[in-house]
């Protein structure tokens, strides 16, 4: 694990998008977190996005060795959280399966949570109290320890 700079959790769908298109504001935060901040993930939050990247409708899109080694580069670098029981138990959004992005969140202490998903989205507001601010992956790029260097 390395320590430098800022934990931001990133939702499946952003690594994802940013994997797929080169360009774009997924693609631009995914490298930046990674070269200027830290990604933060749980055991759980991990395990989402390697089995995502494991579907075969992926195949025609990007090389199997591609995604191995983003997930064994993501592995290496990030900031591993082990989420409490008490977090785990508390129920954020709509959809239950995307709690386990805020539970990693507050586990860290992270203060922004990046993610194209409505269900989280809409909860900017109400987990602003708790230290964590969700945004899209467009606004992200606008925090200044978020921004790629000009």
């Amino acid at each position: 694990m390395r320590a430098k700079g800022a934990g931001v959790v990133i939702d499946t769908n952003v690594w994802i998008s940013g994997l797929l298109t080169k360009a774009g504001p997924p693609a631009q935060l995914t490298r930046q977190v990674v070269s200027a901040a830290q990604p933060v993930f749980s055991r759980d939050t991990f395990a989402e996005l390697a089995d995502r990247l494991w579907r075969p409708k992926f195949d025609r899109y990007v090389a199997m060795e591609v995604r191995k080694r983003l997930l064994s580069d993501l592995e290496s670098i990030a900031r591993w959280v082990d989420v409490p029981a008490a977090t785990a138990a508390h129920a954020f959004c709509r959809d239950a399966s995307d709690d386990k992005f805020i539970h990693a969140a507050l586990a860290a202490g992270a203060q922004w949570l990046v993610t194209g998903d409505s269900d989280l989205l809409v909860l900017s507001e109400s987990l602003l109290p708790l230290g964590l601010t969700v945004l899209t992956p467009a606004e992200a790029l606008a925090i200044p320890e978020l921004a790629p260097a000009a």
